[in-house]
C-alpha cells in the first residue's frame, strides 16, 4: 500500500486526505497550525464560503455531504443595498438552485472529524513544511512544539499548503516551471452584524448581502448563530481607502455616509474595524502542477483564488474530484498519471483567476448598473425558453460541472452577442417583447 502525504490540513488537503483513504491509501496529513478542534476558532481571519455544486460533487464522492449540509445555510439570490437603503433581489440560478453559506473553520474542523473515521488517516499538526527533496520526495518539517527537524519519505506527495506553498516554491527551482503571483490594489476585513437577542437573524438568511459601491463593495453571509460575517473590500490606497480611514470618527463618518442601512446593525463595527486584521488579495498562476509522478500541487497551492466567484474552495475540492475520476479510470496506475491530470486540470485553474476577477468588477459596480440588470432579465426569460441554447455564466460555473476553461469561452461569446442586443433602441421599454427572443434566437443559431 503506498504512503502518502498530504501538506497541509486545510479544506482541500482534509477532503483529499478522505477521499485518498477510501481508495485504501494511507495518509499522513502535516499541517502547520494547532488542532483547529482544541482551539477556539478565530474570527476576523477570513471571509465565508460559498459551497456551490462543484464542491458538492466532491463532498458526494467523499461520501460526507449529508454531513456537511448539517452546516451550510443556503442562499437563493442576491440582495443588493442601494444607498437609499432599496433593496433589490437578484436570483442566483433557477427557483431551488442556491449556492451555501459555510464558516471556513466550522467547516474544516467538520472535515478533520470526519477524517477521523479512518484508520488509515493520521494527522500531525505544528508542523511547517520548511523544503521537500522532489528526487526523494523526503519532506522536510519544523516542529513547533519540540523545536525539531522532522524530515518524512513517502511514496507521493499532494500539496494543498495555500497560496504561500513551501512545496511549489521547491517545484519553482526545477527545470521547467512557469509560476506568476499578483497582488490586487484592494484588500479585504472582516466585520459582523450579531444576531437578534433572540438568536435570529437581523437580515434575510437566505440571501447573499451585497452593498455595491463602485470602486468597492461590502458582503454579508449568515452564520448559523445568527449572525452575519461580513467583508469590506477596499483600496488599498487613495481617497477612499484602508490607507485613509485611520481614526474612529473618520471610520463612523465614511460608513454611515456609505452604507446607512448596515451601521445601525453593527454595534462593534469600530472595534472590529480596528482589531481586525487587513488583508491582502492575491492570485498565483502555475504551470505544470506537478513534479514527475511522485509530487501534485492542488487547491490555492497551484492556483490562488480571488473571492469574486465564490470558487477558491470549490475549486480546489473540483482538483479532488478530478484527481479521483482520472485515478480510477487508470485503474490506480500512477504511471503518467499525474502529468495527464495537470494537463486537463492547468486550462481551468487559470480560467477561474481570470473569471473571478471578472465578477469583481460585476459585484462592485455592474449589480446596481440599469443596462446589467436588464441584460440579465433578458438572459434569464431566453434561458427559460431554451435553456438547450442557453445557461448564463454564472450559472455555468457555479450550478454546472462545464470546464471553467469552457465556460470562460462561452462567458465571451455570450457577451458580445448581448452587446447586440443591447443596442436596440428602445430596449429598456420593448425588452419584453416577443421580436427580442426571436433576434437572440437569430443570434445563437
Amino acid at each position: 500500500m503506498k504512503k502518502i502525504a498530504v501538506v497541509g490540513g486545510g479544506l482541500v488537503g482534509s477532503l483529499q486526505a478522505i477521499l485518498l483513504a477510501k481508495k485504501g491509501y494511507e495518509v499522513s496529513v502535516f499541517e502547520r497550525r494547532p488542532d483547529l478542534r482544541k482551539a477556539k476558532l478565530i474570527s476576523g481571519k477570513s471571509i465565508n464560503l460559498a459551497l456551490s455544486d462543484r464542491g458538492w460533487k466532491a463532498l458526494e464522492l467523499a461520501g460526507i455531504a449529508a454531513d456537511i449540509h448539517e452546516i451550510a445555510i443556503p442562499m437563493y439570490k442576491r440582495c443588493m443595498h442601494a444607498l437609499d437603503g432599496t433593496l433589490t433581489y437578484q436570483p442566483y440560478g433557477k427557483e431551488d438552485q442556491a449556492i451555501y453559506s459555510v464558516s471556513r473553520g466550522g467547516l474544516n474542523q467538520k472535515l478533520m472529524n470526519l477524517a477521523d473515521n479512518y484508520p488509515s488517516i493520521s494527522y500531525h499538526f505544528n508542523r511547517k513544511c520548511q523544503d521537500v527533496n522532489l528526487d526523494t520526495n523526503t519532506l522536510i518539517f519544523d516542529n513547533s512544539e519540540t523545536k525539531q527537524t522532522e524530515k518524512h519519505q513517502f511514496d507521493k506527495i499532494f500539496a494543498a499548503d495555500g497560496a504561500y506553498s513551501a512545496v511549489r516554491i521547491r517545484m519553482q527551482k526545477s527545470a521547467v516551471f512557469d509560476f506568476s503571483q499578483k497582488y490586487l490594489d484592494h484588500a479585504y476585513k472582516e466585520l459582523v452584524i450579531p444576531a437578534n437577542e433572540d438568536g435570529t437573524h437581523k437580515l434575510d438568511k437566505n440571501c447573499l448581502h451585497i452593498w455595491p459601491r463602485g470602486e468597492f463593495m461590502m458582503i454579508a453571509l449568515a452564520n448559523l448563530d445568527g449572525s452575519f460575517t461580513c467583508t469590506l473590500f477596499f483600496p488599498l490606497k487613495g481617497e477612499k481607502s484602508f490607507e485613509a480611514l485611520t481614526s474612529p470618527a473618520e471610520v463612523s463618518e465614511f460608513f454611515n455616509r456609505t452604507f446607512p442601512d448596515a451601521v445601525p446593525l453593527m454595534p462593534t463595527l469600530l472595534e472590529d474595524y480596528f482589531e481586525n486584521p487587513t488583508s491582502k488579495l492575491m492570485m498565483v498562476r502555475s504551470q505544470p502542477w506537478n513534479y514527475k509522478d511522485d509530487i501534485v500541487l492542488i487547491g490555492d497551492a497551484a492556483h490562488a483564488i480571488v473571492p469574486f466567484y465564490g470558487q477558491g474552495m470549490n475549486c480546489g475540492f473540483e482538483d479532488c474530484t478530478v484527481f479521483s475520476e482520472m485515478h480510477d479510470a487508470a485503474g490506480g496506475n500512477w504511471d503518467g498519471l499525474l502529468d495527464a491530470y495537470s494537463a486537463e486540470r492547468v486550462p481551468d485553474g487559470n480560467a477561474i483567476l481570470d473569471l473571478a476577477l471578472d465578477n469583481y468588477i460585476e459585484m462592485r459596480d455592474l449589480t446596481a448598473d440599469p443596462n446589467f440588470l436588464l441584460q440579465k432579465k433578458i438572459e434569464a426569460k431566453f434561458s427559460n425558453l431554451y435553456p438547450e441554447k442557453w445557461l448564463p455564466l454564472y450559472s455555468q460555473v457555479t450550478f454546472s460541472h462545464i470546464k471553467y476553461s469552457h465556460a470562460y469561452r462561452n462567458g465571451k461569446a455570450q457577451h458580445a452577442l448581448m452587446q447586440e442586443i443591447l443596442a436596440i433602441e428602445d430596449i429598456h421599454e420593448r425588452w419584453d417583447e416577443p421580436f427580442v427572443m426571436d433576434k437572440m434566437l437569430e443570434l445563437v443559431s
